[in-house]
């Protein structure tokens, strides 16, 4: 989910080195093996993170050949700011890929700001807060045949602690969510995903619809709906890659809590923004990306997109819609997977801006 994205970042980096010691020529299906390394990333909300990981590479049937390779990942990071991310994520992929199973288990102890609620939260208004965070997410899909998945999906959110300004924008506001809460939620997703290649396409189209709904006969101190839709359009051009991206997150309910609510920005949307530095009920992005080799491993690229939060739909309007641009260059840990580490720098329509250090394309 877009909101965990900063929760996430820990697994930006779990791979490059084991993906760059494997032979090109190497079928993933008979990579079955568990290495420990080193791991680091950048942002705006973490600057450089440092850590260590251990991953699990395998084929759940050795005798399919048709099916990605699984994988599980267990990260520690702790950042220049004094954040703290502990994570178990994976993908399990059973025979032919009839059923894809993914999981994203962490627990974060996380200072971050604040500038309030809406579209127009002022700069001056910022507020340092810290939080301390259990975040569960299983997703199941079962292939239905021509690229389609439907699925089904349990998340969890505890909130342990949260330590902010008394009296200051978090009272003022009334934020729901302000001090420790637990959430649970159920849900279903439509999946199309037509694409070629899971770390770089050059065609294809990926398109998900997802909604979760939290409710009290779970346990929620909360009760709301999260609706998700996510599309995405890889054009080849010669030797070159345009990738678009429509991105709409939706909350209904009366009372959001905080880490659920839709954020602009990160190191994945709207990159140049803090993310978070917009907080609301609602996010719109659309962003598109050119991608394009230099030479041998090294590629750059060249990206740009609008967007902005609101509290209902009619909050937006061209007027007020938000931009960041930027660029990149890419090197490839592994070039059959088409696995890039990617160093942007981004741009906002605010003034700010932000170098970032990932795994894999933004989309």
């Amino acid at each position: 989910m877009n909101n965990y994205k900063a929760l996430s970042i820990a697994i930006n980096l779990l791979l490059p080195f084991f993906l760059y010691a494997q032979k090109d020529s190497i079928p993933s299906i008979k990579i079955n093996r568990t290495i420990i390394f080193p791991v680091i990333t950048r942002s705006i909300e973490t600057s450089w993170g440092f850590g260590v990981a251990a991953s699990k590479t395998f084929s759940i049937d050795k005798k399919d050949t048709l099916s990605r390779t699984s994988n599980i990942q267990l990260v520690g990071l702790y950042t220049l700011k004094k954040q703290f991310i502990a994570a178990l994520e994976g993908s399990q992929y059973f025979k032919n890929e009839s059923y894809i199973l993914n999981e994203e288990i962490t627990f974060s102890s996380f200072p971050d700001k604040f500038w309030g609620l809406g579209k127009h939260s002022p700069e001056k208004a910022e507020e340092s807060y810290d939080f301390k965070q259990y975040y569960v997410n299983l997703h199941l899909l079962r292939n239905i045949g021509k690229n389609f998945f439907v699925g089904s999906i349990f998340e969890l959110q505890r909130l342990i602690e949260v330590d902010y300004k008394k009296g200051g924008i978090f009272d003022q506001q009334q934020v729901a969510g302000r001090n420790k809460y637990f959430v649970a939620g159920l849900g279903l997703s439509l999946t199309y995903d037509s694409r070629n290649n899971a770390f770089y396409s050059n065609k294809g189209v990926f398109a998900q619809l997802y909604f979760n709904h939290f409710d009290k006969y779970l346990g929620s101190d909360f009760a709301y709906t999260n609706i998700v839709l996510d599309v995405r359009k890889y054009i080849t051009v010669k030797k070159s890659v345009l990738a678009l991206q429509a991105y709409s997150f939706t909350n209904l309910g009366d009372e959001i809590p905080l880490r659920s609510l839709a954020t602009l920005g990160g190191t994945n949307s709207m990159r140049g923004f803090y993310d978070g530095r917009y907080r609301d009920k609602q996010q719109l992005v659309v962003q598109g990306e050119y991608r394009m080799p230099l030479y041998k491993r090294f590629g750059a690229v060249v990206f740009g997109g609008v967007g902005d939060v609101g509290h209902t739909i009619t909050d937006f309007s061209l007027g007020d819609l938000k931009y960041s641009y930027g660029a990149g260059l890419r090197f490839a840990v592994n070039k059959t997977e088409k696995l890039n580490i990617r160093v942007d720098y981004g741009f906002s329509s605010k003034g700010t801006s932000g170098l970032y250090f990932q795994l894999g394309e933004a989309f």
